[in-house]
């Protein structure tokens, strides 16, 4: 229990930026029905970062993952070395491939008119990249206070410029029309500003992993290089595979949906502030996978590895679940936040979010499950199975979105996530089987899902009101905490500070 305990403490550590920067994000994505009135005017926001992920598998191409790998029985130094190299030395020479295409690139992304978002973009992917190995080296070596520290000092930085340029010097220049501040903001739109805090908290990460840096030697070992590229190679492909499966409904959106252009735009508009709701279940994904990858790998030949996993997927899925009653359950509140602000157009499409939600779950089990394959040096496997949900992506989107647009993306979102979850399960067990707690687990995504649609009943036959939606969900989710409680008293009695308070309980779990 201690290796688990210890993973919940590095969880912790990496979910406080994961946390943060959601909140932030959101507080930042709350800024945009205030200061747009029209969807429609943040959709070429929605579309850039739906297509940063893409270059960022691209540019990365595996080497996050290889380095938790061969770092078990390579030298750190050789292996750190060699690969900041590659990843420093491609990132400057794909930064400008991108620069020269950077007009075809705006023309792709339905963007042309503001071409200079497509370069703030490359800054942003420039910046990230350089850092994903120092990143790296910090989760390795098992130092998540930095790592927490360096993450939320970008997130802050990014959230004070935005808020700064977009909220605040408006209004100053209106009262003060000959402030020097007046021909420097004109020069730019309010979503420039979006994309130059993005640039600055990114560039203030590098800085602050200027140490990490430091440590590396212009030195380069070819043969450890083409080694960890044959390991590396397929997660490309599951990493491009699951960007087409998470970005794609977003990036094809307004190419696909039946409608006039600005009516398109619109509703990437409002879609891609709907999607960002519902995966804020992804906060407890990011933060279990920053802890969880370098775990695995260290704990992979312990005799009770196995078990260990299990355990693991059982308290990741439990938190999921409670993730999920939160955004399902207080939906109201959302809805509520934006007609106040006379934003009411905004809240099209909140019925998908809890779709969207438990497709993001499966998601998260999927990535649990996925060690098998990284773990058995099998990557083929994850790259079939995502390139299998990447087809299932594409093909519904192109047929549902036209018909059912946002319910068309959920349901195409939903099903490649449940396909993939189910596919790594069958294979992981006969590959690498762990003995998961199935039944149990399944029975409690089936269970807040039932919780979710009793509220849903409930608040539809008996009142329309805000404060009984509140009262009903927070009933809701009280009882689902009480009955894990109950359920999972034996395993909580292990668990350091809140044990004291199971101590007298039993639970028939053995997983």
């Amino acid at each position: 229990m201690s290796g688990i305990k210890k993973l919940a403490g590095q969880t912790l550590w990496y979910g406080i930026p994961s946390i943060l920067s959601r909140f932030i994000g959101y507080l930042m994505n709350f800024t945009l029905p205030i200061f747009f009135a029209q969807p429609s005017a943040t959709a070429d926001v929605t579309q850039l970062y739906a297509a940063i992920p893409f270059l960022n598998v691209l540019f990365t191409y595996g080497l996050e993952t290889a380095y938790f790998r061969f770092s078990q029985d390579k030298d750190k130094h050789t292996l750190y070395n060699t690969l900041s190299v590659s990843l420093i030395t491609s990132t400057i020479l794909l930064s400008i491939v991108l620069y020269i295409l950077k007009d075809s690139i705006a023309a792709a992304l339905n963007v042309s008119e503001h071409s200079n978002y497509v370069l703030w973009m490359i800054g942003i992917i420039f910046f990230d990249a350089i850092a994903t190995l120092a990143f790296a080296k910090l989760r390795q070596e098992n130092r998540p206070r930095k790592y927490a520290f360096v993450r939320l000092a970008g997130i802050i930085v990014n959230f004070l410029i935005v808020i700064f340029c977009v909220g605040i010097i408006p209004h100053y220049t209106g009262n003060n029309p000959n402030s020097a501040f007046k021909s420097l903001y004109t020069r730019f739109d309010k979503i420039d500003f979006y994309f130059i805090g993005n640039i600055c908290g990114s560039l203030l990460t590098c800085i602050l992993l200027f140490s990490e840096f430091k440590q590396i030697r212009w030195r380069f070992n070819a043969v450890l290089w083409k080694e960890v590229m044959k390991y590396s190679w397929p997660l490309i492909i599951v990493g491009l595979g699951g960007m087409i499966n998470d970005m794609l409904s977003r990036l094809i959106y307004q190419h696909v949906v039946d409608v006039p252009p600005l009516e398109a735009k619109n509703e990437l508009g409002i879609f891609g502030n709907i999607y960002r709701l519902a995966v804020l279940i992804t906060i407890m994904i990011q933060a279990f996978r920053m802890a969880a990858e370098p775990f695995f790998f260290n704990r992979s030949k312990d005799t009770d590895a196995k078990k260990t996993y299990a355990r693991i997927m059982k308290f990741f899925v439990i938190a999921c679940c409670f993730m999920f009653l939160f955004i399902g359950l207080y939906l109201d509140v959302f809805r509520w936040f934006f007609t106040a602000i006379n934003r009411s157009k905004w809240v099209e499409g909140l019925s998908v979010v809890p779709l969207l939600a438990i497709g993001n779950i499966f998601l998260g089990i999927y990535y649990n499950l996925s060690i098998w394959y990284k773990l058995t040096n099998k990557n083929t496997y994850g790259a079939v199975i995502t390139i299998a949900g990447a087809v299932i992506t594409i093909v519904l989107n192109i047929l549902l979105i036209p018909k059912w647009h946002y319910t068309g993306a959920a349901i195409a979102t939903f099903t490649c996530y449940l396909f993939m979850m189910i596919s790594s399960y069958k294979l992981g067990q006969k590959h690498y089987p762990v003995p998961y707690a199935v039944k149990k687990l399944a029975a409690y995504i089936v269970l807040v899902v039932l919780l979710y649609l009793i509220h849903i009943g409930v608040n539809k036959l008996y009142s329309g009101h805000l404060w009984f939606s509140l009262l009903t969900a927070t009933v809701l989710f009280a009882w689902f905490t009480w009955f894990v409680s109950k359920v999972e008293a034996k395993e909580l009695a292990k668990m350091p500070v809140i044990g004291k308070f199971f101590s007298g309980h039993s639970n028939n779990s053995s997983v």
